[in-house]
């Protein structure tokens, strides 16, 4: 049987996303990570992990934006996702998360801390519900939404695809 993104947004209870999508967070360690022992990109104490279910529909996208910590994607459910990643270097990796090995695809996949990313479902796909998990643990403290014209001019060779996952500009 092949599940619905509503069944799964009924089913696992998930809520809008601030970035896109939506999302329901399942996991925070109960360890503590004091903000001494970590890299100063950090302001403050962090769980030693987190984890949140997260979905996207076709036409949804998950806006750039870029994190303190490397995040881990896990692929669930329904179709192929595409995180689309600048690196500081304006070198950009798109990697493809899913369940078809034979289209390139894989079960999970890294995106570096500091890095931009944004994901959205790969084309002919209906929905992808992912899992993500950081170490240390996500605080919105840590997460930068992006704004489309600075990153547009940071790396203008990404400029369509800097558009397509970037709110846009307020009037």
């Amino acid at each position: 049987m092949r599940y619905t993104a509503d069944y799964w947004m009924h089913h696992l209870q998930l809520a809008p996303h601030p970035e896109g999508g939506a999302f329901r967070q399942t996991y925070v360690a109960p360890l503590t990570l004091r903000r001494e022992a970590l890299p100063a990109t950090f302001s403050g104490d962090r769980a030693a992990a987190t984890h949140i279910y997260f979905l996207l529909r076709n036409g949804d996208y998950s806006a750039f934006h870029r994190l303190a910590a490397d995040e881990i994607w896990h692929f669930y459910s329904g179709d192929n996702v595409l995180i689309h990643e600048i690196r500081e270097d304006g070198a950009l990796h798109t990697h493809r998360l899913g369940a078809a090995p034979e289209a390139g695809a894989d079960f999970h996949a890294v995106v570096t801390a500091g890095s931009w990313f944004g994901a959205e479902v790969a084309p002919g796909g209906a929905y992808a519900l992912v899992g993500c998990t950081m170490a240390p643990g996500f605080d919105f403290a840590d997460f930068e939404l992006a704004h489309r014209g600075s990153l547009a001019r940071r790396f203008p060779e990404h400029l369509e695809l800097i558009a397509r996952l970037t709110p846009a500009p307020a009037t």
